[in-house]
């Protein structure tokens, strides 16, 4: 049987803060194949390590700098300095109309000492813990809203891959999978930049999934949302959409997104939704909040 990837999402984002280098630092002791980054630019082109382009649901920047509120009450990693972002305290994921944790049971919010940082320091925290413990952990950067930062004059891509190249981040063979939702600027990786990375396709929408043969002219796999691939229970056994059988048809490998223990929704446990996900619908990997439970359950297996 061929072996399942596991991919941590946003690190160890189940035991301490999304994207923090703590939470970073404790995934790759869990010996995940990968390590996911979300990627926002700062005002000065810094790729900086953060879900969304806003800033107000992981950290207190409402508190630090309330005159930087745009008009729509948000803030936005673009009108910050790389500099000003590193004087800001991350905390666990929350509400910021309400203030209400989203995850209740995870590190407390508002807890610790944790900062934003940048994709080259992150880097650098993954490739030195593989030299220390003797691993090759890869990276799986995600490059978000590249048409808003197009919008402000700013190329994510291009800064993405020079930066992704300078590290050694250049082939299907260099242990970095490269991601997005945006199909027209994947597709722009691929062809207009040459990229020759393992390049996936994420979606979201049911539509999306009669593009598969599209996807293949420039992407290597498919990240859908887990739901997109049950159908429905007949006598307690979970029946599948064709999703995944098309994409291995075509050659696309399949890596769904989240994995949470702690939301379940059709689940009756974390086990269950492994056992369902990874063996029954036969994904190829997927994206987990808990890793450690995760790879537990595969070796298990």
């Amino acid at each position: 049987m061929q072996k399942k990837i596991v991919i941590a999402h946003r690190g160890a984002s189940g035991y301490l803060p999304e994207h923090t280098m703590e939470a970073k630092a404790m995934a790759h002791t869990m010996n995940p194949d990968y390590i996911e980054q979300d990627l926002v630019l700062s005002k000065d082109n810094i790729p900086i390590v953060i879900h969304d382009i806003y800033l107000d649901d992981v950290t207190n920047v409402a508190e630090k700098f309330p005159e930087k509120k745009r008009e729509d009450e948000r803030f936005y990693v673009i009108d910050f300095t790389f500099e000003d972002l590193q004087k800001l305290n991350v905390t666990e994921r929350f509400n910021p109309k309400t203030g209400e944790q989203i995850y209740p049971n995870r590190f407390p919010k508002g807890k610790g000492n944790f900062n934003l940082h940048s994709l080259q320091q992150e880097i650098e925290l993954i490739q030195g813990l593989n030299v220390s413990k003797g691993k090759n952990i890869g990276i799986y950067p995600e490059i978000k809203n590249p048409e808003f930062h197009h919008q402000n004059g700013k190329d994510i891509a291009k800064i993405t891959l020079d930066i992704l190249s300078t590290y050694g981040y250049k082939t299907k063979s260099d242990k970095c999978m490269f991601q997005c939702f945006d199909a027209k600027e994947l597709e722009r990786v691929r062809k207009e930049f040459k990229s020759d990375l393992f390049l996936v396709q994420l979606i979201e929408f049911p539509e999306e999934t009669k593009q598969l043969k599209h996807f293949t002219s420039y992407a290597d796999g498919l990240g859908p949302w887990y739901k997109q691939i049950l159908d429905k229970k007949v006598a307690g056994k979970w029946q599948f959409t064709p999703l995944v059988k098309e994409a291995h048809k075509l050659g696309l490998q399949v890596h769904p997104y989240t994995f949470r223990a702690d939301q379940l929704d059709e689940f009756f446990s974390f086990e269950e939704m492994i056992q369902v996900l990874l063996f029954e619908a036969n994904v190829d990997g997927g994206f987990t909040d808990f890793p450690d439970k995760m790879l537990a359950y595969l070796t298990k297996y």
